[in-house]
C-alpha cells in the first residue's frame, strides 16, 4: 500500500501540473527544451557537490532507491523473538539464549542480546546503545538534508534559467514580435522545472528518507526495550508488555491478538 500510495502520488502530480498545460492548449515540445532542464538539474547537482561534497554526492543514487524501497521492520517477529528468548532465559538460564541469536534479524538486538550474554551491565549497555542510535540519527539527518538543500537549490536554479533567457530576449529587442513574445514564454520553463523538480523530487525524498530513520529508531528503541527487560529476568509477559507498548494501538493490538 506504501509503495502504491508513493506511485499514486508521483503520477498524480505529473498528471495534474502537465495535464493542466496541454489542457489550457500548451504544447508537451515547449515543455522539455533541454537548455532549461539543463541549467536547473545541472545547477541542483553542481551546488548540491559544492555543499555535501562529490562522496556524498554519489551516495544519493543508492538513497533514492533507499527512500522509495525502504526496509520494513517486523516488530511482531521482534516481540516474538524477546518473548522467547525471556521464556528460556528464565527456565535454563541467560547463556541458553545463544542459539537464539541466529533467529533474530536485524543487527542491533542481535549485538545487543549478544552483549548480555556476555555479561555486560545495564548502564554500559544502554550507553552503548544510545551511542548508537545518536550516530544514527546523525547519520540519517545529514542524508535526508542532501534532497533538502537540493529541493532548496533547484527552484532558485530555475529562476537563475529563466533571468538567463530573459536577457538574451531582451538582447534581441527589436526583431519580430512574435520570436519575442515565444522566448519569454520558454524563459519561464526554467522556473517551472525548478519548482517542479523540488516539490515532486527532491523535498519527497528527503521526506521519505526521514520517515525510514522513524522506522529504524522504533526498532532499536523497541530492541532495547527487550534488551533491558530480557538482562533484568524480567517476566516473559511483563517484557511482552512492555515492549508492545511502545507501539501504536493499531499494531498493539495486532500483536495481542497474534499473541
Amino acid at each position: 500500500m506504501r509503495k502504491f500510495g508513493t506511485t499514486f502520488g508521483f503520477l498524480l502530480g505529473l498528471i495534474s501540473i502537465f495535464g493542466a498545460f496541454l489542457i489550457e492548449g500548451g504544447s508537451a515540445k515547449t515543455l522539455f527544451l533541454l537548455p532549461p532542464i539543463l541549467i536547473v538539474f545541472g545547477g541542483t547537482f553542481a551546488a548540491t557537490i559544492i555543499s555535501v561534497g562529490l562522496d556524498k554526492f554519489l551516495q544519493s543514487f543508492a538513497l533514492i532507491y533507499k527512500a522509495y524501497f525502504p526496509v520494513k521492520y517486523d516488530y511482531k517477529k521482534i516481540v516474538s523473538d524477546f518473548f522467547v528468548m525471556s521464556i528460556k532465559s528464565r527456565r535454563d538460564g541467560i547463556l541458553s539464549i545463544e542459539k537464539e541469536l541466529k533467529e533474530i534479524d536485524y543487527m542491533f538486538p542481535r549485538k545487543l542480546v549478544r552483549y548480555v550474554i556476555d555479561g555486560t551491565d545495564t548502564e554500559t549497555l544502554e550507553n552503548m546503545a544510545f551511542l548508537e542510535i545518536k550516530a544514527m540519527q546523525e547519520r540519517h539527518f545529514s542524508n535526508a538534508g542532501i534532497f533538502t538543500k537540493m529541493g532548496g537549490y533547484a527552484p532558485t536554479m530555475g529562476i537563475l534559467g529563466t533571468v538567463m533567457a530573459l536577457i538574451m530576449t531582451l538582447a534581441n529587442a527589436g526583431s519580430d514580435p512574435n520570436i519575442l513574445i515565444k522566448n519569454i514564454a520558454s524563459a519561464f520553463i526554467a522556473t517551472l522545472w525548478g519548482v517542479l523538480t523540488a516539490n515532486l523530487f527532491w523535498l519527497p525524498i528527503g521526506d521519505k528518507l526521514k520517515k525510514c530513520h522513524l522506522e529504524e529508531k522504533n526498532m532499536m528503541e523497541l530492541s532495547l526495550e527487550g534488551t533491558m527487560a530480557l538482562q533484568s529476568g524480567e517476566i516473559p509477559s511483563v517484557l511482552k508488555a512492555r515492549m508492545v507498548s511502545l507501539l501504536p494501538q493499531s499494531e498493539q493490538k495486532e500483536i495481542l491478538d497474534f499473541a
